[in-house]
Protein backbone atom coordinates (compact mmCIF):
# COMPACT_ATOMS: atom_id res chain seq x y z
CA UNK A 1 0.00 0.00 0.00
CA UNK A 2 2.76 2.43 0.90
CA UNK A 3 4.56 1.76 -2.40
CA UNK A 4 1.33 2.42 -4.29
CA UNK A 5 0.70 5.69 -2.49
CA UNK A 6 4.32 6.86 -2.73
CA UNK A 7 4.29 6.26 -6.47
CA UNK A 8 1.08 8.28 -6.79
CA UNK A 9 2.56 11.14 -4.73
CA UNK A 10 5.53 11.27 -7.10
CA UNK A 11 3.15 11.33 -10.05
CA UNK A 12 0.84 14.10 -8.82
CA UNK A 13 3.01 16.28 -6.55
CA UNK A 14 4.40 18.25 -9.50
CA UNK A 15 4.47 21.91 -10.58
CA UNK A 16 2.26 21.21 -13.59
CA UNK A 17 -0.48 20.52 -11.00
CA UNK A 18 -0.51 24.24 -10.19
CA UNK A 19 -1.85 25.71 -13.43
CA UNK A 20 -5.34 24.21 -13.16
CA UNK A 21 -5.67 24.42 -9.38
CA UNK A 22 -6.62 27.30 -7.06
CA UNK A 23 -3.18 27.08 -5.44
CA UNK A 24 -1.83 28.64 -8.63
CA UNK A 25 -3.20 32.04 -7.58
CA UNK A 26 -1.08 32.54 -4.42
CA UNK A 27 1.87 31.17 -6.40
CA UNK A 28 1.82 34.42 -8.35
CA UNK A 29 2.86 36.41 -5.29
CA UNK A 30 6.22 36.74 -3.56
CA UNK A 31 5.12 38.63 -0.44
CA UNK A 32 4.11 36.33 2.44
CA UNK A 33 0.96 38.26 3.29
CA UNK A 34 -0.19 38.31 -0.35
CA UNK A 35 0.21 34.54 -0.43
CA UNK A 36 -1.73 34.15 2.82
CA UNK A 37 -4.65 36.34 1.80
CA UNK A 38 -5.08 34.89 -1.67
CA UNK A 39 -4.52 31.31 -0.49
CA UNK A 40 -7.07 31.68 2.29
CA UNK A 41 -9.67 33.14 -0.02
CA UNK A 42 -8.99 30.57 -2.76
CA UNK A 43 -9.37 27.77 -0.22
CA UNK A 44 -12.58 29.20 1.24
CA UNK A 45 -14.12 29.40 -2.25
CA UNK A 46 -12.93 25.91 -3.20
CA UNK A 47 -16.19 24.18 -3.90
CA UNK A 48 -17.72 23.74 -7.30
CA UNK A 49 -15.92 23.72 -10.64
CA UNK A 50 -12.22 24.51 -10.40
CA UNK A 51 -12.42 26.91 -13.35
CA UNK A 52 -15.10 28.94 -11.56
CA UNK A 53 -13.15 28.88 -8.28
CA UNK A 54 -10.06 30.22 -10.03
CA UNK A 55 -11.97 32.85 -12.00
CA UNK A 56 -13.76 34.17 -8.92
CA UNK A 57 -10.62 34.24 -6.79
CA UNK A 58 -8.85 36.11 -9.58
CA UNK A 59 -11.72 38.58 -9.60
CA UNK A 60 -11.19 39.18 -5.88
CA UNK A 61 -7.51 39.81 -6.52
CA UNK A 62 -8.44 42.34 -9.21
CA UNK A 63 -10.89 44.03 -6.85
CA UNK A 64 -8.00 44.36 -4.38
CA UNK A 65 -6.02 46.19 -7.08
CA UNK A 66 -3.74 43.19 -7.63
CA UNK A 67 -2.01 43.91 -4.30
CA UNK A 68 -4.07 42.14 -1.61
CA UNK A 69 -1.98 42.98 1.46
CA UNK A 70 -1.57 46.63 0.57
CA UNK A 71 -5.27 46.92 -0.16
CA UNK A 72 -6.27 45.15 3.07
CA UNK A 73 -4.12 47.46 5.18
CA UNK A 74 -4.92 50.77 3.55
CA UNK A 75 -8.40 50.59 2.02
CA UNK A 76 -11.20 52.72 3.43
CA UNK A 77 -14.87 51.90 3.94
CA UNK A 78 -15.83 53.48 0.62
CA UNK A 79 -13.46 51.13 -1.22
CA UNK A 80 -15.58 48.14 -0.19
CA UNK A 81 -18.44 49.22 -2.42
CA UNK A 82 -16.75 47.56 -5.38
CA UNK A 83 -17.23 44.15 -3.71
CA UNK A 84 -21.01 44.43 -3.41
CA UNK A 85 -21.61 42.54 -6.66
CA UNK A 86 -19.18 39.73 -5.88
CA UNK A 87 -20.58 36.27 -5.23
CA UNK A 88 -19.50 32.65 -5.51
CA UNK A 89 -22.33 30.17 -5.18
CA UNK A 90 -23.68 30.87 -1.66
CA UNK A 91 -20.74 33.16 -0.78
CA UNK A 92 -22.33 36.61 -1.01
CA UNK A 93 -21.42 40.28 -0.50
CA UNK A 94 -22.10 40.10 3.24
CA UNK A 95 -19.50 37.34 3.57
CA UNK A 96 -16.99 39.17 1.38
CA UNK A 97 -17.29 42.38 3.40
CA UNK A 98 -16.78 40.51 6.66
CA UNK A 99 -13.68 38.77 5.32
CA UNK A 100 -12.28 42.20 4.41
CA UNK A 101 -13.06 43.49 7.89
CA UNK A 102 -11.41 40.52 9.58
CA UNK A 103 -8.30 40.77 7.41
CA UNK A 104 -7.92 44.50 8.01
CA UNK A 105 -8.35 44.24 11.78
CA UNK A 106 -6.04 41.24 11.99
CA UNK A 107 -3.18 42.57 9.86
CA UNK A 108 -3.17 45.90 11.69
CA UNK A 109 -2.04 43.94 14.75
CA UNK A 110 -0.24 40.89 13.34
CA UNK A 111 2.44 40.28 10.73
CA UNK A 112 1.23 36.88 9.54
CA UNK A 113 -2.02 34.92 9.43
CA UNK A 114 -0.03 32.01 10.83
CA UNK A 115 -0.45 33.54 14.29
CA UNK A 116 -4.23 33.18 14.07
CA UNK A 117 -3.81 29.40 13.94
CA UNK A 118 -0.51 28.65 15.67
CA UNK A 119 -1.29 30.58 18.84
CA UNK A 120 -3.89 27.93 19.71
CA UNK A 121 -1.54 25.00 19.11
CA UNK A 122 1.17 23.39 21.22
CA UNK A 123 4.18 21.61 19.68
CA UNK A 124 3.01 18.53 21.58
CA UNK A 125 -0.45 18.48 20.01
CA UNK A 126 -0.86 15.51 17.68
CA UNK A 127 -2.86 17.49 15.13
CA UNK A 128 -4.38 20.89 14.36
CA UNK A 129 -7.85 20.46 15.87
CA UNK A 130 -7.24 23.10 18.56
CA UNK A 131 -5.86 25.50 15.95
CA UNK A 132 -8.99 25.18 13.79
CA UNK A 133 -11.35 25.62 16.73
CA UNK A 134 -9.43 28.62 18.05
CA UNK A 135 -9.20 30.24 14.63
CA UNK A 136 -12.94 29.89 14.05
CA UNK A 137 -13.73 31.53 17.40
CA UNK A 138 -11.30 34.39 16.72
CA UNK A 139 -12.50 34.88 13.15
CA UNK A 140 -16.04 35.52 14.33
CA UNK A 141 -15.11 37.51 17.43
CA UNK A 142 -15.55 40.91 15.78
CA UNK A 143 -18.68 42.93 16.60
CA UNK A 144 -21.63 42.23 14.31
CA UNK A 145 -20.09 39.12 12.76
CA UNK A 146 -22.77 37.84 10.34
CA UNK A 147 -24.33 34.56 11.38
CA UNK A 148 -24.64 33.53 7.72
CA UNK A 149 -20.86 33.77 7.18
CA UNK A 150 -20.18 31.04 9.75
CA UNK A 151 -21.12 28.35 7.23
CA UNK A 152 -18.18 29.40 5.06
CA UNK A 153 -15.52 28.88 7.74
CA UNK A 154 -15.72 25.39 9.21
CA UNK A 155 -14.85 24.15 12.69
CA UNK A 156 -14.40 20.69 14.24
CA UNK A 157 -16.86 21.82 16.91
CA UNK A 158 -19.62 21.35 14.31
CA UNK A 159 -18.17 17.95 13.31
CA UNK A 160 -17.26 19.32 9.88
CA UNK A 161 -14.47 17.74 7.84
CA UNK A 162 -12.96 21.26 7.59
CA UNK A 163 -11.73 20.28 4.13
CA UNK A 164 -11.00 23.79 2.92
CA UNK A 165 -9.18 24.89 6.07
CA UNK A 166 -7.13 21.69 6.13
CA UNK A 167 -6.23 22.29 2.49
CA UNK A 168 -5.20 25.87 3.26
CA UNK A 169 -2.98 24.68 6.11
CA UNK A 170 -1.43 22.06 3.82
CA UNK A 171 -0.53 24.77 1.33
CA UNK A 172 1.05 27.02 3.95
CA UNK A 173 2.81 24.44 6.14
CA UNK A 174 4.02 21.54 3.97
CA UNK A 175 7.53 21.91 2.63
CA UNK A 176 9.28 19.73 0.08
CA UNK A 177 11.32 20.18 -3.08
CA UNK A 178 8.40 19.70 -5.47
CA UNK A 179 7.25 23.31 -5.75
CA UNK A 180 3.52 22.88 -5.06
CA UNK A 181 2.97 23.65 -1.35
CA UNK A 182 4.59 26.79 0.03
CA UNK A 183 6.07 25.68 3.37
CA UNK A 184 6.24 29.30 4.58
CA UNK A 185 4.70 28.70 8.01
CA UNK A 186 7.07 27.18 10.57
CA UNK A 187 5.13 27.23 13.86
CA UNK A 188 2.90 24.34 12.75
CA UNK A 189 4.58 21.05 11.92
CA UNK A 190 3.70 19.01 8.81
CA UNK A 191 3.20 16.05 11.14
CA UNK A 192 0.29 17.91 12.76
CA UNK A 193 -1.62 18.49 9.53
CA UNK A 194 -4.89 16.70 8.78
CA UNK A 195 -6.08 15.37 5.44
CA UNK A 196 -8.40 17.58 3.38
CA UNK A 197 -11.25 15.11 3.01
CA UNK A 198 -13.21 15.84 -0.16
CA UNK A 199 -15.25 13.50 -2.36
CA UNK A 200 -12.20 12.53 -4.43
CA UNK A 201 -9.99 11.67 -1.46
CA UNK A 202 -12.85 9.88 0.29
CA UNK A 203 -13.66 7.75 -2.76
CA UNK A 204 -10.13 6.36 -3.12
CA UNK A 205 -9.54 6.05 0.63
CA UNK A 206 -12.62 3.87 1.00
CA UNK A 207 -11.71 1.79 -2.04
CA UNK A 208 -8.25 1.14 -0.58
CA UNK A 209 -9.63 0.31 2.87
CA UNK A 210 -7.99 3.33 4.49
CA UNK A 211 -11.30 4.80 5.67
CA UNK A 212 -13.97 2.66 7.31
CA UNK A 213 -16.10 5.16 9.21
CA UNK A 214 -19.41 5.39 7.34
CA UNK A 215 -19.97 9.09 8.09
CA UNK A 216 -17.98 11.75 6.28
CA UNK A 217 -17.21 13.97 9.26
CA UNK A 218 -14.44 15.18 11.57
CA UNK A 219 -13.88 11.71 13.03
CA UNK A 220 -13.41 10.37 9.50
CA UNK A 221 -10.68 12.97 8.94
CA UNK A 222 -8.91 11.83 12.10
CA UNK A 223 -9.27 8.16 11.15
CA UNK A 224 -7.88 8.59 7.65
CA UNK A 225 -5.03 10.83 8.77
CA UNK A 226 -4.04 8.29 11.41
CA UNK A 227 -3.92 5.56 8.74
CA UNK A 228 -1.74 7.78 6.55
CA UNK A 229 0.50 8.63 9.50
CA UNK A 230 1.45 4.95 9.61
CA UNK A 231 3.05 5.42 6.17
CA UNK A 232 4.74 8.75 6.96
CA UNK A 233 4.50 10.04 10.53
CA UNK A 234 6.32 13.26 9.69
CA UNK A 235 4.22 14.23 6.68
CA UNK A 236 0.99 12.22 6.46
CA UNK A 237 -0.88 14.80 4.38
CA UNK A 238 1.51 14.45 1.45
CA UNK A 239 -0.73 11.52 0.51
CA UNK A 240 -3.45 14.03 -0.31
CA UNK A 241 -1.76 14.26 -3.71
CA UNK A 242 -2.01 10.50 -4.18
CA UNK A 243 -5.62 10.04 -3.13
CA UNK A 244 -6.91 13.11 -4.96
CA UNK A 245 -4.89 12.43 -8.10
CA UNK A 246 -5.87 8.78 -8.29
CA UNK A 247 -9.55 9.71 -8.07
CA UNK A 248 -9.45 12.52 -10.63
CA UNK A 249 -7.41 10.41 -13.03
CA UNK A 250 -9.98 7.62 -12.76
CA UNK A 251 -12.89 9.93 -13.67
Amino acid sequence: MRDLLDAAVNMYNRPNFIADDPIGIPHRFALLQDKEITAFWAAMLAWGQRKTIINNTNRLVDLMDGAPYDFILHHEEKDRARFLDFKHRTFQATDTLYFLEFFQQFYKKNASLEHAFARHLSPDDLHTEKALIGFHRDFFDLPDAPARTRKHVATPERNSTCKRLNMFLRWMVRSDDRGVDFGVWKQIKPSQLLIPLDVHVERVARRLGLLERPQTDWKAVLELTERLRAFDANDPVRYDFALFGMSVNAD
